[in-house]
């Protein structure tokens, strides 16, 4: 269900138009037809959605929300976060580096920034040796790089929690700083998407 905020954008602010004839046979079926069944009303509005179109005439991307993946009591886990949540320090990632430094696990992130921003060349082995996917050069001129994996050992939770610690929890500018410190970005680079991955190390797993 959409919350009713949003629904009232859509006749206040003219917000959602892609919305706006599914919500009226929605009103419709509900106020004439007496429907009440939610998967019922969820299949008619779906056939009165269009989704967006960029100005080429392609399907609009949908903006998602930070994704944090952590099953509870392993520490273990995947997060990640877009622009938004960088901006603001991408603290939903701070859980997840604490839980694993207190157990002693594996660290590994993804960055994503424009390509100018690296020192080094594409591909470059120096850069990321034993990366657990190739570069990726996406279309807006931005480059995503990892660092750390299984097959090298990946980073000491511990030593990034501190680090983000000691930048008063913006897990953003600690990652910044370590990729500054190590001469892999220009000072002036900026983060537009980061993924972090924490494991226990394949010799102490049962």
């Amino acid at each position: 269900m959409r919350p009713p905020s949003l629904v009232s954008q859509f006749y206040t602010k003219y917000k959602g138009a892609a919305f706006v004839p599914a919500l009226r046979q929605v009103l419709e079926a509900v106020t004439t037809g007496g429907i009440t069944d939610i998967p019922e009303l969820a299949a008619l509005a779906a056939r009165h959605i269009t989704r967006r179109t960029t100005a080429k005439g392609t399907r609009a991307r949908v903006r998602s929300k930070a994704v944090l993946i952590t099953p509870t009591g392993t520490g273990t886990g995947t997060g990640r976060v877009a622009a938004q949540a960088i901006a603001s320090g991408s603290a939903r990632l701070r859980p997840l580096i604490a839980e694993a430094a207190s157990r002693g696990l594996k660290l590994a992130f993804t960055v994503r920034l424009h390509r100018a921003g690296y020192v080094m060349p594409s591909g470059s082995r120096t850069d990321s040796p034993g990366i657990r996917r190739d570069v990726v050069q996406r279309t807006d001129h931005t480059e995503e790089r990892s660092y750390g994996s299984a097959a090298t050992g990946g980073f000491d939770a511990a030593d990034f929690a501190q680090r983000v610690d000691a930048a008063g929890g913006d897990v953003t500018a600690a990652v910044q700083q370590w990729l500054i410190e190590t001469g892999r970005i220009h000072t002036d680079a900026r983060i537009v998407h980061l993924e972090v991955r924490t494991w226990r190390p394949r010799s102490e797993q049962s």
